[in-house]
C-alpha cells in the first residue's frame, strides 16, 4: 500500500474511532473517565455499568491508559475544550488541586440524604471533601503494603513468608540459588515509590512514615532510620530483573502468576490479576504483609470526583445517581470482589471475599484503632503534586542509577526541603 494511501486509511480509522466514541458518550447519561485498564480492573468497571443500567442510567467509561499522569493530561485537555466529564477517577491530593480551581460539584445533598458522615471512616471522609463539602464518592480501600509470593515456588525452596527485611533477603537468596528471579517489579517511577514506601514503613514504623514521608520532616529524613530504609531499598534492585520504565505493574504480576518470578510488592489491585487468572489464595499464591508492616496499613482510596456541569454548584441528577450506586452495599461487594480491594462501607457481607480480602479488612479496622493507618504517598493520598513529583524522581533515580548512592539520595532529599 502506498504511503499516502496508508496515511489516508489511518486518518480515516482515527476519525471513525473518535466518532464512535463520541456517539457512545452522547448516548450515555453519565461519563466516567478512569485509568482502570487491566483485566481485573475492567471486570470491576463492568459491575458499575451494570449497576447503573439496572437503575436506568447509561454509563460511558472511556479508559485512559498510562495511569494517573496520563489521565490528568487528558482531563486538562477536556477542561480546556469545555468538555468536562461527569466523573473522574481521582486521588485525594488531586481533588484539592481541582477544588482550588472551582471545577468540582458538591455531593452534599446526596451525602446528607444517604448519611455518609456515619458510613465513611473519618480518615477517608476528609479526603473526599473540599473545604468541608463532599466532592467525590469513595469506591474502595486498597492496602499497598502487600507481598505476593508464588506458593509453588515457595514450596520448592522450602521457604516461608518473611516477617522482617533480613528474612526477606534470606528467602531471596534461596530463590536465587534455585535459579528463580526473587522479585517481580516494573520500572515505572510510581512503582518504585510504591516499593520504597513499603520499605520505609517496614524499617521505621507508622510514626516514622508519617514524619518522614507525609510531613516531610527534615530531622526524620536526615536520620539513621531513613538511611537504613534507603539502603534496604537500593539492595532490592539486585533481586529483580532489569526493567524498562514501560513495564506495567500487571506485567510484573504476570511474572509471579506464571512462575517466572517468586514475589511482588504491590497494592491489592495485583490480587485482582491473580483471581482473573483463576488462581486462589493459599493454593496458588500467598498474600502477606510486607516485611515489618504487619501492624500497619498503607491505604489508597479510589474516588470518583464530580465535575461541574454548567453554572450550578450541585451535582447533576446523573452524578447523584452514580454516587448513590457506588455507595450501595451490593455494588461495594461486587466491585471490590472483582477489583481485589475491600469495601469502604461497614455492613458489607465479607463471606464471599477471599482470605486475603478478609485479612485486609481486619487489618484496616485494627490499624484505625491502633493509629497505624497511613496514607500512600506514592498514590497521591498525602503530598501535594510538587513534593510528590520531587520524591518520586529521587526514588526513581536511586532505583535506576547504580552510581547514585543512598547517602547521596538522602542528602539531596534534605537539601530539596530548604
Amino acid at each position: 500500500m502506498p504511503a499516502c494511501t496508508r496515511r489516508h486509511a489511518l486518518r480515516h480509522a482515527i476519525l471513525a474511532g473518535l466518532l464512535a466514541w463520541a456517539a457512545t458518550v452522547a448516548a450515555a447519561d453519565v461519563e466516567l473517565l478512569h485509568w482502570w485498564t487491566s483485566e481485573g480492573e475492567a471486570r470491576a468497571v463492568g459491575t458499575l455499568q451494570r449497576k447503573l443500567a439496572a437503575q436506568g442510567t447509561a454509563l460511558a467509561t472511556p479508559p485512559v491508559a498510562g495511569g494517573a499522569d496520563a489521565l490528568a493530561q487528558t482531563l486538562r485537555e477536556r477542561i480546556q475544550a469545555r468538555k468536562a466529564p461527569d466523573a473522574v477517577q481521582m486521588k485525594a491530593t488531586d481533588l484539592t488541586a481541582w477544588g482550588d480551581r472551582g471545577a468540582l460539584a458538591s455531593l452534599d445533598a446526596v451525602a446528607k440524604a444517604e448519611g455518609w458522615d456515619y458510613k465513611i471512616p473519618r480518615q477517608i471522609a476528609s479526603q473526599v471533601q473540599y473545604q468541608g463539602a463532599y466532592v467525590a464518592v469513595p469506591v474502595n480501600v486498597h492496602r499497598v503494603n502487600w507481598l505476593y509470593i508464588n506458593r509453588h515456588l515457595l514450596q520448592r525452596v522450602q521457604g516461608r513468608a518473611p516477617q522482617t527485611w533480613p528474612q526477606f533477603f534470606q528467602l531471596a537468596q534461596r530463590f536465587q540459588k534455585a535459579g528463580i528471579t526473587p522479585l517481580a517489579h516494573g520500572g515505572q517511577p510510581w512503582q518504585n515509590l510504591t516499593l520504597f514506601e513499603a520499605v520505609a514503613l517496614g524499617v521505621g514504623g507508622a510514626d516514622f512514615y508519617r514524619r518522614a514521608l507525609v510531613e516531610q520532616d527534615a530531622a526524620a529524613i536526615a536520620g539513621p532510620t531513613m538511611e537504613r530504609a534507603l539502603q534496604t531499598f537500593a539492595e532490592l534492585r539486585a533481586l529483580a530483573e532489569p526493567a524498562t520504565p514501560a513495564r506495567e505493574w500487571n506485567a510484573a504480576t504476570a511474572q509471579v502468576i506464571q512462575g517466572r518470578a517468586a514475589m511482588q510488592i504491590m497494592g491489592d489491585w495485583a490480587k485482582g490479576e491473580f483471581l482473573a487468572a483463576g488462581q486462589q489464595p493459599d493454593r496458588d499464591f500467598v498474600c502477606a504483609s510486607t516485611p515489618g508492616g504487619a501492624s500497619s496499613y498503607i491505604y489508597v482510596v479510589d474516588s470518583l470526583a464530580m465535575f461541574r456541569k454548567g453554572s450550578g454548584g450541585e451535582a447533576t441528577a446523573g452524578q447523584a445517581s452514580l454516587a448513590r450506586a457506588v455507595m450501595s452495599l451490593d455494588f461495594q461487594a461486587t466491585f471490590n470482589l472483582a477489583k481485589g480491594s475491600i469495601p469502604i462501607l461497614p455492613g458489607v457481607d465479607m463471606a464471599p471475599f477471599d482470605a486475603c480480602a478478609k485479612e485486609s479488612s481486619a487489618f484496616f479496622l485494627a490499624a484505625r484503632l491502633a493509629n497505624t493507618l497511613v496514607p500512600s504517598v506514592a498514590h497521591r493520598m498525602a503530598l501535594a503534586p510538587r513534593p510528590h513529583k520531587a520524591l518520586e524522581a529521587l526514588v526513581h533515580r536511586l532505583w535506576t542509577d547504580p552510581a547514585y548512592a543512598p547517602a547521596q539520595a538522602q542528602a539531596d532529599w534534605v537539601a530539596g526541603l530548604r
